[in-house]
């Protein structure tokens, strides 16, 4: 089956209407998947695009939140 016209169109990430810190578990776990599926689908494109190191450093706020919530749940 032939690719189709939206798989070739960058998946959207909505920002979220909290900071981080004050979303829900369920939140920042779509959250990071909409990062990640957007990320992926950059990283096919040549050359990258400069919004994929935007989404990278948003990713990485999303897993260091969820870092301390695990460790602070254990705590």
């Amino acid at each position: 089956m032939p690719p189709t016209a939206a798989s070739q169109q960058a998946p959207s990430v909505n920002p979220p209407k909290h900071p981080l810190h004050a979303m829900t578990t369920y939140e920042l776990r779509d959250y990071r998947r909409d990062l990640e599926t957007a990320i992926a689908f950059f990283d096919r494109q040549t050359p990258l695009p400069p919004d994929r190191d935007r989404l990278q450093g948003t990713l990485d706020g999303v897993i260091a939140e969820q870092d301390d919530r695990k460790r602070l749940a254990r705590a």
